[in-house]
């Protein structure tokens, strides 16, 4: 005898469309000195793009398109932190503070995030920024939908062959780096111990 399932609650239309919205990456806190880019869909490992990602994140952008350059041209490492399984030891990742000198050179990764960067660097010759004062404020990168392909085993049988795509998004905000000189009339601290040290030379002479 089949069970009887119970009514779906109904949905308010409002209710419907809030519940399937997705939030997405946050806003720049100064809208008029940042820029953003973004990929969705992007063809490259997830894992791969969030060890770039976090690589990258707080430089300047001369700085971390030189970088990602020279990852990809194996002369730089990606240090590998979160995702470290079957990842080799590399004497390149020494240079990192990282947990067994674990690292890699994810050259698909490497390029994509390097045409965001090209994409926001543009951006921000069109909204009239300093392109040489840009810091990557803030990346995020998340899982896209898994794509199926098959894989042929023996025995005839097929099996699952999906690929991990991911989701990119960056802000750059222009920063003004001023270092204030110091003046040189300034009388200059001196520790307790230095005086003491120089009382004891002048008693001694």
């Amino acid at each position: 005898r089949a069970r009887r399932r119970k009514p779906e609650p109904e949905l308010d239309w409002e209710e419907a469309v809030v519940s399937t919205q997705s939030t997405g990456a946050k806003e720049a806190e100064n809208p008029a000195k940042s820029v953003k880019a973004r990929g969705f869909h992007l063809r490259t490992h997830f894992k791969t793009s969030r060890e770039v990602a976090q690589a990258i994140k707080g430089m300047h952008l001369r700085k971390a398109q030189k970088y990602l350059k020279d990852v990809v041209a194996k002369k730089q490492i990606i240090p590998m932190r979160r995702f470290m399984g079957g990842v080799g030891r590399h004497a390149q990742a020494k240079a990192f503070n990282t947990s067994g000198s674990l690292g890699a050179w994810p050259k698909k990764s490497a390029t994509i995030v390097l045409d965001l960067l090209k994409n926001a660097e543009s951006n921000a010759e069109v909204k009239g920024l300093e392109v040489d004062s840009l810091v990557v404020e803030y990346i995020q990168v998340n899982r896209a939908p898994q794509m199926r392909r098959r894989t042929y085993r023996a025995h005839g049988r097929i099996n699952p062959f999906m690929c991990s795509p991911c989701h990119i998004e960056m802000i750059l905000t222009e920063t003004e780096s001023i270092v204030a000189k110091e003046d040189d009339d300034a009388p200059k601290k001196k520790s307790k111990k230095k005086e003491a040290r120089a009382r004891a030379r002048l008693g001694a002479e």
